[in-house]
């Protein structure tokens, strides 16, 4: 990042960027070089003690205003650019919502241009407490939270897969992407729901009443120390082929009867069925069934327990031992004060 400096007292030659002469001398406002260059463009400044100043501020730098007490810097920075950035921004609202807010008076300059919208953070501010920020100060970072949280996308830790929030629709979208980038959109399609039988519950009486309820296709039996889980076809077709209706109602029946949850399988011929893609309700990964919960506000900051590093715990810093200080000479041995806070005297105040 650039850095340039201004100093409204005296004319240095220690900032070899830019002097205060060269940004401040009478420049017309249609010189080329204005035009073309990206700054906040500052003509005829008179507020307070400023005598017609003009001056170019660079956009994306990082600009230093430094002088002797009186020499017009509070004027310069607060009184005009910050006021005339606030009073823009204010300008923006709706009536009803402007008598609401602090505002500034306009500045006394005849024109300022490329200003967006300001924040000034006043010198004197005391911070209170270990976790103040700029952003906290500032608040922008309640509105970088709620931000995040509309904008945020989620991805599969195992896989790297885009986890998306599935409906019905989506998730048929989602199979027909898979079965076309496969190759496999004419390869017979199972949607399914998985029903776990208890061990106390014989399984033929489970599939008997699967059967009486129209459900007669058993993918798969996945036996289990406390039971099986039957993975039952809802709807078998062949994607390329059938009605968007069909599929979409094949979906909803595998939701409701698996508890929000949904198994795509696909029949090969001469091959057993094996699992496509699962889905369910919300966010999920369709690759391994992942679940997330939405992103809130909370997940994006450093203040809360649910966004806060689980190794600082959001203080940005951990204090640990180094025992290379501790024991600096591991030959020694503990008779030989082998550990160096034993040996060393501690001073206590009283």
């Amino acid at each position: 990042m650039l850095r340039h400096g201004l100093d409204l007292g005296s004319q240095t030659e220690k900032l070899p960027q830019v002097s205060f002469k060269q940004m401040t001398q009478q420049n017309s406002p249609r010189d080329a070089r204005d035009e073309r260059a990206p700054a906040i463009r500052i003509r005829g400044a008179e507020q307070n003690n400023l005598k017609h100043l003009n001056l170019d501020i660079p956009v994306g730098s990082f600009t230093v205003v430094t002088g002797l007490s009186g020499s017009g810097k509070s004027s310069l920075v607060f009184d005009t650019l910050y006021a005339e950035g606030q009073r823009r921004y204010v300008e923006t609202f709706s009536p009803y919502a402007r008598q609401f807010l602090d505002r500034m008076d306009r500045p006394k300059v005849e024109s300022i241009e490329g200003v967006p919208p300001a924040i000034a953070i006043d010198q004197n501010a005391v911070i209170r407490t270990s976790r103040s920020t700029v952003g906290t100060m500032t608040e922008i970072n309640d509105r970088l939270k709620l931000l995040f949280a509309r904008k945020a996308r989620a991805f599969c830790p195992n896989d790297g897969s885009a986890v998306l929030d599935f409906s019905p629709d989506s998730m048929w979208e989602d199979i027909l992407g898979r079965l076309a980038a496969r190759g496999e959109s004419d390869a017979r399609t199972a949607v399914a729901f998985e029903r776990f039988v208890p061990k106390a519950l014989p399984l033929e009486t489970a599939e008997a009443g699967l059967s009486a309820q129209g459900f007669t296709r058993i993918l798969a039996r996945e036996a289990r120390s406390d039971g099986t889980l039957l993975v039952v076809a809802a709807d078998r077709f062949r994607a390329s082929t059938v009605e968007r209706s069909r599929a979409i109602e094949a979906i909803e029946t595998a939701l409701k009867r698996g508890d929000g949850r949904v198994a795509v399988w696909t029949e090969s011929p001469g091959e057993a069925p094996r699992r496509f893609a699962r889905y369910q309700h919300g966010l999920s990964c369709p690759e391994c069934g992942l679940t997330f919960s939405p992103p809130k506000p909370a997940s994006f900051s450093f203040n809360s327990p649910v966004g806060a590093c689980p190794v600082c715990r959001g203080f940005g810093r951990v204090i640990g031992t180094d025992l290379s200080l501790v024991i600096p000479d591991r030959s020694k041995s503990l008779r030989e004060d082998a550990v160096k806070p034993f040996s060393t005297l501690s001073l206590i105040h009283i």
